[in-house]
């Protein structure tokens, strides 16, 4: 951090001149960013701010107003303060207009009552700030060298929060935009007491800046994500303001979870990568003609011109707790699904999606029934993978071209992720299987669906934290109730006229209207998915 005015007055070549503050001495912690040597009256015009100015006032007006508009000018551009020698101009104390202007201004005013070189001053004072200046620079280093690796070797978030709690000796956590906790390093405080009520402390912090400090709570919160796609917070618990060095960290360490999520990848074998590289590219528009995603699986063996095509999605339901030995158990699954496709004459593209999932592009024949051959997959992939545990097979909706492949895969990846937490022996499960209490939970780490809710619903959960009010659960009744006042005023135990006074209230926070059909429909969706946010945190 820059000096402050008062290790300026700490300073040995300062001391000999032996100092006396005049004015502005509830102002000492100000910060200096240069030191000026400077006897012109309209020297203000030349600094930039941060500057401490010495003078012996040589040039300095005789005029009392000329002598107050002075130290205006300097306040005016920012200056830090000013120091004035006596025995020159003023012998033995300052013109009362100059220290009651300084004191208006709130600016420091220093004196030195003996002779002093100012080039002692100004040596000592731009060594010390250029010394702070380099060491910022090799911590920054330091830091660029420290998450270059992390980034390199594909950290998890938790390494990577663990190197910033080393680094700072502060706790960090990273939150997802439904301020529900991801990862945390506690950096030896309790962790219970760190979390407790987190997502309502953290809705009471919403800096404009991606990256600012929240001086009422201590913290320094940076946004987390990449290609305009924010996913996250990163929150470094800070007990004052943060130096520069603390701002860089938490900038890095961001970034380096953001490049994380982008690059991470799995140990496949050559031909599953290609398949792999193939179906990512279709769902992520990386192709710009559907015809190049058609020749390239062509190029493998899958046709997909004239087919319909039927996205699967396969997941374990008791994936290893390890990270590599969950990669090496999909590689397998992966391995064994391509197999299973042979055994059937299925021609497909098999590929691990992420982590948790394996995608099948199955193209079919016109005149082929998508049952009869979803059916054949999943009982040949049991037959193959009996030592590998249970896992489910969802399918999406059948497509004609290869521009609906996404959607379909969406719809396979909902279906697969609802199916895996309760299956039922079925072969295979799909879309209408689902309901949309099951469909949002699918959704809850969407960061789009999150910034829905919070969007509907953060004014109101923002009110009922700060004052303790229950309006959120009056929400949930009266929309439950089909919106009709009367059961819903009995089932939250009210007079009509109190409940009716509580929906009102709520109209004025949502700024919305409760006789609305669709924005109730909206407000009870956003309240689905809240649940959601909330189940899947309590579970985790």
């Amino acid at each position: 951090m820059l000096p402050t005015i008062a290790d300026i007055l700490a300073l040995e070549s300062v001391r000999r001149g032996n100092p006396r503050v005049v004015a502005g001495a509830d102002r000492l912690d100000t910060r200096v960013r240069w030191v000026h040597v400077g006897e012109i009256a309209d020297i203000a015009q030349l600094l930039r701010g941060g500057e401490l100015v010495l003078t012996t006032g040589v040039a300095l007006p005789d005029d009392p107003e000329k002598l107050a508009d002075y130290i205006g000018e300097l306040s005016s551009v920012g200056a830090s303060g000013l120091i004035v020698e006596l025995g020159r101009r003023f012998v033995r104390e300052l013109p009362r207009a100059v220290v009651k202007s300084a004191e208006e201004h709130g600016l420091p005013l220093i004196v030195l009552t003996r002779d002093t070189p100012f080039v002692q001053i100004t040596e000592a004072v731009h060594a010390r700030i250029i010394d702070i200046q380099l060491e910022e620079l090799r911590a920054s280093e330091q830091l660029h060298e420290v998450f270059t690796e992390l980034s390199v070797e594909g950290a998890s978030p938790a390494e990577v929060l663990a190197q910033v709690a080393r680094l700072s000796g502060r706790p960090v956590l990273l939150e997802n935009l439904a301020h529900q906790v991801l990862a945390c390093e506690s950096a030896g405080r309790d962790t219970g007491t760190l979390l407790a009520g987190w997502e309502t402390r953290s809705r009471a912090v919403a800096p404009a800046e991606r990256t600012a400090y929240d001086a009422a709570s201590g913290w320094l919160v940076t946004t987390v994500g990449a290609r305009g796609q924010d996913w996250g917070r990163l929150i470094l618990l800070c007990d004052a303001q943060p130096s520069p060095r603390e701002l860089v960290l938490a900038e890095r360490a961001a970034t380096t979870l953001a490049l994380g999520r982008l690059l991470e990848r799995h140990q496949e074998s050559l031909e599953r990568q290609a398949h792999g590289t193939i179906i990512t590219g279709i769902l992520t528009h990386a192709y710009a003609d559907p015809d190049e995603a058609a020749a390239r699986a062509r190029a493998v063996g899958v046709p997909l011109t004239g087919r319909r095509l039927v996205s699967v999605v396969i997941r374990p339901t008791d994936p290893a707790e390890q990270a590599l030995d969950g990669q090496a158990e999909l590689g397998e699954l992966a391995e064994a699904t391509a197999a299973a496709c042979r055994e059937a004459r299925l021609p497909a593209l098999v590929g691990a999606l992420d982590q948790d999932r394996v995608g099948v592009l199955l193209p079919l024949p016109p005149r082929t029934a998508v049952e009869p051959a979803l059916t054949a997959l999943a009982e040949r992939l049991r037959a193959l993978w009996k030592s590998g545990g249970a896992f489910v097979l969802a399918s999406g909706s059948v497509v004609e071209s290869i521009r609906d492949v996404r959607r379909s895969f969406l719809e396979a990846e909902q279906v697969a992720d609802v199916a895996v937490r309760q299956p039922d022996g079925r072969p295979f499960y799909r879309l209408p299987d689902l309901r949309l209490r099951g469909l949002l939970h699918l959704l809850r780490d969407d960061a789009r669906l999150q910034t829905f809710a919070e969007r509907e619903l953060g004014a109101l959960l923002a009110h009922d934290a700060q004052r303790g009010g229950d309006l959120t659960r009056i929400l949930r009744i009266y929309l439950d109730a089909g919106r009709n006042k009367a059961v819903a005023a009995q089932k939250a135990h009210l007079s009509r006229p109190a409940f009716y006074d509580r929906l009102r209230r709520l109209e004025r926070i949502l700024d919305t209207d409760l006789d609305d059909s669709e924005s109730c429909l909206s407000l009870h969706v956003a309240l689905l998915a809240l649940e959601s946010f909330r189940r899947n945190a309590r579970s985790e």
